[in-house]
């Protein structure tokens, strides 16, 4: 059969040999061959119980002789017979391994083991054949003669059945890939020692071979790689004062697991760094089947290098460097996101910003495409909330590290992060509060882009402002921080955006879902009881009963529905439950803020009160006065400037009962007026809201039979902020705008009459922008009031009335002088 395969292999219409299927189709098809082998086959069936070898040896010589053109016949041979041809072919090889013996440099070079060993190929190629279905038989027979070898009366075989099965997985990946997984499960302690002691009397250079051999293999080794890394790890660890006595390894077990990984890791860095860029005319480069396999293993080896344990973590931490560079670039950024997730101190982080550090210099664009992934795994829910609040507290910390020139981690990921803005301001929404704290607070920390689009602007900003309301809700310090911080650099990338931020917050303050928060009445009660009516009772009726007509607003056919009849008076709004440092505080936090926005982002002491000082932007003071203007009283334009004559205000009595109602009721109201008076002229918009508060307060002071100003209080509050907050808007001259001084001294008559002579003056000198100066070496707005004329005929009454009181006013008379 041998000399018939050799002789008709050249021949047209003969398959090459390596088509093993295809060649013994061909022969099996030929009769007299098929004869031929269902005689050796009845006669090896005969013969195979009493002289095994005999027939394994003839096979193997005749294969040696004809290779590869015999292998068809060996292929049918051990199909028929897989156990006895397993068993018997590895025995017999492993004889004439021994015979011919074989240097440990051999196992390197398998050609030069071929030439000493003949028999070596033939018992790989005929393994190799039956490994498609036998697989199982082989790996059990190979771990038989493993374990068998390391048995307490060994002769020269089982000395040599190491050295031959590795020489076996040298030359048969096949066959390395078979048993490898199974061979690393079985090294126990014991184990482990037992090959020490069957080495220990090697000499050094046949060690240091074999090392390098087990080096080798491991590098060619894609099936169960992880667990062999698992394995060689776990055993050069130290051992614990925990272990138990029967399971510890030999000292010099552990340190030659530590060479083959040091050596491992040597081996990795060659084969990697020297693979080079593929060109198109080059072949590919070499693959390394331990890195391939370790690919589906990235986060198994950020959370095991996380965990900072001695040489561990090191040697994890060089070997995902040298995945990341052999898989570039999605190993890479898997690592980075991993590392960048998991790190729960700074140490931990501190292994990202140097695994970044080492393959940085070798890729571009890691960076970008790290943030990319994180971004998309977040919005694809990929990660838990609390992986995703870790990695935005991680990516803060990183950027507030100082870093050294442009080419720091720090410097670029600020950069990179402000390219998804947009992205990153949706999480501020997110229903989880934790998740929407970490991403305030990553917002916060990192640069804003030069120009943002005005969409996403948009979006951003409103985010940013709910956030704040709602971390003010629940009285989160930290939280509130975060969120100021943000709004307040959001409002310094560009004057839209300052007028963006200040009229979300301006608008979120006064709704009433949010004036609760600083002590005005909040959203009316919903179901049943928020409804002077029941249920089922008819929309359409009960606006007939209140009007026949259309109610236009500011005509005579308004109507105040003050209640129903037979039902009462409306129910008053019940005021919030929150205590007054509560609200002092979240006022005080709410100002703070909207004056840093107005200054432009600038930072000032976070607890200090809110000056009425300079450095409010009178194009920032203007937005707020717009949207106060547009809030408190919609139905006004922001053009009525000219203050009319006290006679007007009997037509815009229900508008300005709702602005005075609107004050009362959200008493954040003053504090803004006030911050819209120090961005001078910005008050004079607010004009319309100062006519309805004055005519209001003019009108109540009027009614009022009470015997001084006290029994008002709020009239009274009110009376004296409003010429307080003209005053300071140069709305006023100073002796004007010191009258509010002495009002609680006052009987209600004498204030109406006060507040008349106010009204007198701004009716003939009316708060326009176009009366205010710019003074560069202040930066201030300034009023000349000597220009508006003489100012005495407007203080008469102020001087009648301190005449009057001369007895307890005498002391401030001179405050009141031109």
């Amino acid at each position: 059969m041998g000399q018939l395969s050799s002789k008709y292999a050249g021949r047209h219409g003969v398959p090459h040999a390596s088509s093993l299927n295809e060649l013994l189709q061909l022969w099996m098809s030929c009769k007299a061959t098929r004869t031929l082998m269902d005689i050796y086959t009845q006669c090896l069936s005969s013969m195979i119980s009493t002289c095994p070898d005999a027939c394994v040896d003839a096979l193997l010589d005749t294969s040696v002789q004809h290779s590869p053109h015999f292998d068809w016949v060996v292929a049918h041979i051990g199909s028929s017979f897989p156990n006895t041809i397993i068993s018997r072919v590895l025995s017999c090889g492993l004889k004439d391994f021994c015979v011919h013996g074989a240097a440990p440099v051999d196992l390197l070079f398998p050609t030069a083991a071929d030439k000493r060993v003949p028999k070596i190929a033939s018992v790989v190629g005929i393994l190799g054949h039956l490994a498609s279905r036998h697989s199982g038989s082989i790996k059990q027979e190979l771990l038989r003669m493993f374990h068998e070898s390391l048995g307490p009366m060994r002769d020269q075989h089982q000395k040599a059945t190491v050295p031959f099965l590795l020489q076996l997985a040298v030359m048969s990946p096949m066959l390395l890939g078979t048993i490898s997984s199974e061979l690393v499960d079985s090294l126990k302690p014991s184990v482990l020692n037992q090959l020490h002691q069957h080495f220990a009397s090697l000499p050094r250079e046949d060690l240091e071979n074999m090392v390098s051999i087990v080096v080798h293999l491991i590098c060619q080794t894609s099936a169960g790689a992880y667990r062999i890394l698992q394995f060689l790890v776990n055993t050069a660890m130290p051992a614990s004062v925990i272990t138990t006595p029967g399971l510890a390894v030999h000292d010099s077990v552990r340190e030659a697991c530590d060479r083959i990984i040091q050596l491992l890791l040597l081996n990795l860095q060659k084969l990697v760094y020297n693979r080079g860029a593929p060109s198109l005319g080059d072949a590919p480069p070499r693959p390394v089947p331990f890195l391939d396999e370790l690919k589906g293993h990235v986060r198994e080896l950020c959370v095991e290098t996380l965990r900072l344990e001695r040489k561990r973590f090191l040697w994890q931490h060089q070997l995902l460097g040298l995945l990341a560079v052999y898989c570039a670039p999605n190993c890479a950024t898997d690592a980075l996101f991993y590392l960048l997730t998991l790190a729960h101190s700074q140490e931990e982080l501190g292994l990202a910003t140097q695994l970044y550090a080492v393959l940085s210099s070798c890729m571009t664009d890691l960076l970008p495409a790290t943030v990319k992934k994180c971004v998309c795994q977040i919005h694809a829910g990929g990660l838990p909330e609390q992986h995703v609040v870790q990695l935005f507290h991680n990516l803060a910390l990183i950027v507030q590290w100082e870093g050294e020139g442009p080419a720091s981690m720090s410097t670029q990921l600020g950069a990179v992060l402000s390219h998804h803005l947009h992205d990153l301001g949706q999480l501020l929404l997110h229903r989880s509060p934790e998740v929407a704290e970490a991403a305030s607070l990553l917002l916060s920390v990192c640069p804003m882009p030069r120009a943002v689009r005005p969409a996403h602007l948009l979006v951003i900003v409103r985010s940013a402002v709910h956030q704040f309301f709602l971390v003010l809700r629940r009285q989160s310090p930290t939280s509130l921080s975060y969120s100021s911080r943000l709004l307040a650099r959001l409002s310094g990338t560009s004057p839209a955006a300052t007028k963006a931020v200040l009229q979300q917050l301006v608008e979120g303050a006064l709704h009433r879902g949010n004036a609760e928060l600083f002590g005005g009445l909040g959203e009316a009660p919903s179901g049943d009881e928020a409804g002077l009516e029941g249920a089922r009772v008819s929309l359409l009726d009960t606006n007939r009963r209140f009007t026949a007509a259309v109610n236009f607003s500011g005509s005579v056919w308004s109507v105040f529905h003050a209640g129903v009849i037979g039902r009462g008076l409306k129910p008053a709004a019940a005021a919030g439950g929150r205590a007054p440092e509560e609200l002092a505080h979240n006022a005080q936090s709410f100002l703070s803020l909207l004056l840093r926005c107005c200054r432009g982002g600038r930072y000032g002491p976070a607890e200090a009160p809110v000056p009425p000082a300079a450095g409010v932007s009178p194009e920032a003071a203007k937005a707020v006065a717009v949207v106060l203007v547009e809030s408190v009283c919609p139905d006004v334009t922001g053009s009525e400037l000219c203050w009319p004559p006290e006679e007007h205000t009997r037509s815009t009595v229900e508008r300005d009962l709702q602005i005075c109602r609107r004050f009362r009721d959200n008493p954040l109201l003053f504090p803004l007026l006030r911050l819209v008076a120090a961005g001078r002229p910005a008050l004079c918009y607010c004009s319309v809201l100062l006519r309805g508060l004055l005519a209001t307060l003019m009108a109540h002071w009027e009614a009022s039979r009470e015997s001084d100003t006290t029994s008002s209080p709020w009239h009274l509050q009110a009376s004296c902020a409003l010429v307080a907050c003209m005053a300071e808007g140069s709305l006023l001259p100073p002796v004007l705008g010191n009258m509010h001084e002495i009002f609680h001294q006052l009987a209600p008559f004498e204030v109406h009459l006060l507040l008349l002579s106010v009204w007198d003056y701004m009716r003939d000198n009316s708060p326009l922008p176009q009366k205010f100066t710019f003074q560069a070496d202040r930066g201030l707005f300034f009023r000349d009031f000597s220009r508006d004329g003489d100012v005495g005929k407007y203080l008469a009454v102020l001087h009648s009335v301190l005449h009057k009181n001369i007895d307890r006013l005498g002391l401030l008379a001179g405050r009141f002088r031109t």
